[in-house]
């Protein structure tokens, strides 16, 4: 189970009665990475039920933490999700206790349970509850103030490519190279998630009747590119992973990302530069959390953190997910965008008006060209076109 730091059960029921809870019994939750959870049974359970989950944040200081609160509180009836109690004796709106300067909140629990398996239906409903997201927290301005710093990944990246194998040091650093070279400045940015994984969602999972019940987990909420939120929520729940049984396989369906797409795209529609950049969003997505996982496995050696209560999760497998996209962005490559002159009075020979390496530089030489011809853009693969 991942729990980093004990607590007593005199120390559980004070902090508990800080947000006016009578305890009775803290539970371990074994899921999760970075911070320690617990399920409390107050005094008003029967059965072994639970009614709150209890989370004392590892590395997050408290002020962010305060600031998800009102993130929270913000989405609180437009999507399912657990907004942390205030503190009863607090004068002002206080959400989060500090202990030994780490944060402390309590949160009502949420009926339903995490996904093994998705489906194209749930891909298509976490799609449009992600666009709500985005969607709603437009309305917290200016969005900085509430949204943590992103993480410096490009310091993970140069001290883990020391120690990498020649050939996945080069497939990270294509990924990240490619992302780089895209409009990134034309993205629509705000507040994300940046963690919508099965596992920080819940769910009806009737069989046919499949249905959101919880959305989790809102340490990680900075203003980013919106299409890299997406990219993230993809990977997951649009990939099989492999149990170690089965050999740990990764196996990625464009029938459940099509369906994401459409349910993202119901609420708020993707603009042209999104679409063309999500493939490469996909692979750096996924060569985030390999550097998570690494830096997660960093973290703990160097801190000495050892034992069954200590859960990693396998580095590999996002690896190989960042290969799988990455293979596809170099399939895109291979193609070419050509500027044909289509009006009856064009030679063959003077058809061509230019070849570009991407449909945007071919959409904007088609705006500057200032001609009574008809053009047309066409795709063709490199070994066609010769």
């Amino acid at each position: 189970m991942s729990v980093y730091t004990q607590l007593t059960n005199d120390q559980f029921a004070a902090f508990c009665q800080s947000f006016g809870v009578s305890f009775v019994r803290a539970i371990p939750i074994t899921q999760g990475i970075k911070n320690s959870n617990w399920f409390i049974q107050t005094t008003d359970d029967v059965d072994g039920a639970h009614s709150y989950v209890f989370t004392l944040f590892e590395e997050r200081p408290p002020e962010d933490i305060e600031k998800m609160a009102v993130i929270l509180n913000q989405l609180d009836g437009k999507l399912p999700v657990a907004a942390p109690l205030s503190l009863v004796d607090s004068e002002e709106k206080c959400y989060v206790i500090q202990y030994d300067n780490k944060a402390i909140t309590l949160v009502p629990c949420l009926a339903g349970a995490h996904p093994q398996q998705t489906t194209q239906a749930m891909c298509h409903e976490i799609g449009g509850a992600l666009a709500m997201l985005h969607e709603t927290l437009q309305a917290l301005q200016p969005a900085q103030e509430y949204g943590v710093p992103l993480y410096p990944w490009s310091d993970v990246r140069d001290r883990e490519m020391q120690f990498m194998p020649g050939d996945e040091a080069k497939l990270m650093s294509d990924i990240w190279q490619s992302y780089s070279t895209l409009p990134l400045a034309s993205l629509p940015k705000g507040l994300c998630h940046l963690d919508m994984f099965a596992d920080n969602t819940l769910w009806n999972l009737q069989k046919g009747e499949e249905r959101l019940t919880g959305l989790l987990d809102f340490t990680e909420v900075s203003v980013e590119h919106y299409v890299m939120d997406i990219a993230i929520t993809i990977n997951d729940f649009c990939t099989t992973w492999g149990d170690a049984e089965q050999g740990e396989r990764v196996h990625f369906d464009r029938s459940k990302m099509t369906a994401f797409l459409q349910g993202y795209e119901s609420k708020r529609p993707l603009n042209n530069d999104e679409k063309r950049a999500l493939p490469v969003m996909l692979a750096k997505a996924a060569v985030i959390f390999w550097l998570l996982r690494l830096n997660v496995i960093h973290y703990n050696r160097t801190e000495g953190r050892t034992g069954d209560n200590i859960m990693v999760k396998n580095p590999d497998l996002m690896k190989r997910l960042a290969a799988y996209h990455w293979s596809h962005v170099e399939k895109a490559q291979n193609i070419v965008f050509v500027l044909l002159n289509t009006s009856l009075n064009a030679s063959k020979d003077n058809q061509i008006a230019g070849i570009f390496s991407n449909i945007k530089q071919a959409e904007q030489a088609r705006e500057n060209l200032k001609s009574d011809s008809e053009f047309e853009i066409k795709e063709y693969k490199l070994d066609a076109l010769a």
